[in-house]
């Protein structure tokens, strides 16, 4: 049975979201408000609790999760950015934006895409997942929470413990999120001098990075 927990949007209580931490520690998974909708998101070294997430959501592992970093220093430690990247990157983040990069040796193989060897990373622009992950001490991996059989994310946390009560280890309720997701940028056209490639346009607007 997922916890419930109620926190305020710009001033998350610290000992909710401890118990949160708590049950990711454990290998829970977690479902949390973001700037882009609800997003489900477990430990990065936990496989079990990845491939749970991988099942609540029905994708195999060709569909890229994504690393959520406190910030750009952080994500920097799990991809390969060169200075072209980085402009983009701190034009953009925190905010709505997923970037697909080329994953460094410190992110799992299992979790990165088995093909390209990529990831996707984004610096949140949200009080209560900042919050959490300052206090889990590092990035964690997540996915949109988009319900399976569905098009549109989720953004209701009670409509969320309903429907995944018995899958879920919390549910952490910050009021309603937007309903857009993210805007997703591969960045790894740029590596060989290439333009960035918008894979999904979402909340986040192209202008920002040019596009």
């Amino acid at each position: 049975m997922a916890q419930f927990l109620q926190v305020h949007p710009d001033n998350p209580q610290p000992r909710l979201l401890k118990q949160a931490v708590q049950l990711l520690e454990r290998g829970g998974i977690v479902a949390v408000p973001t700037d882009s909708s609800y997003a489900l998101v477990c430990h990065l070294d936990d496989k079990a609790a990845v491939e749970q997430m991988r099942r609540i959501r029905q994708v195999d592992d060709k569909h890229h999760l994504t690393l959520m970093c406190r910030d750009l220093s952080e994500l920097a430690n799990y991809a390969r950015v060169d200075n072209r990247q980085y402009r983009l990157l701190k034009a953009a983040t925190p905010g709505a934006y997923t970037f697909i990069l080329e994953a460094t040796k410190e992110v799992p193989r299992r979790v990165s895409h088995p093909q390209r060897k990529t990831i996707g990373l984004r610096v949140p622009l949200n009080k209560t997942l900042l919050d959490l992950l300052e206090l889990h001490g590092a990035p964690l991996l997540a996915t949109t929470l988009i319900a399976p059989g569905e098009t549109d994310p989720m953004n209701d946390a009670e409509e969320i413990r309903d429907r995944f009560e018995h899958e879920l280890a919390a549910v952490i309720d910050a009021g309603a999120c937007p309903l857009e997701p993210t805007t997703v940028v591969d960045l790894t056209p740029m590596d060989g001098g290439g333009d960035p490639e918008v894979i999904r346009q979402g909340r986040g607007p192209l202008s920002t990075l040019g596009l």
